[in-house]
């Protein structure tokens, strides 16, 4: 078997991780400047583990370049 059906399924793990994040953002009560202040560590916090989840995501692909086939010792 190819590595695209492996790539494909880490893909979308990868959204699905990315999309709980988002769950968790709550809408700010105004539109002013304070009320942004106070999802702001939410916000921040999203955005690290988006990068982070990014750089895993990044690493993964090209882990799965340097692989010609999956067997099933990889899996």
């Amino acid at each position: 078997m190819t590595t695209n059906r492996l790539e494909a399924f880490s893909d979308g793990v990868m959204a699905i991780i990315i999309t709980i994040f988002v769950l968790e953002m709550q809408v700010p009560k105004g539109a002013d400047f304070e009320s942004l202040q106070t999802v702001l560590p939410t916000f921040l916090t999203y955005v690290l583990s988006f990068i982070y989840v990014g750089i895993y995501w990044n690493n993964h692909h090209h882990l799965w370049q340097a692989v010609d086939k999956v067997t099933g010792e990889v899996l």
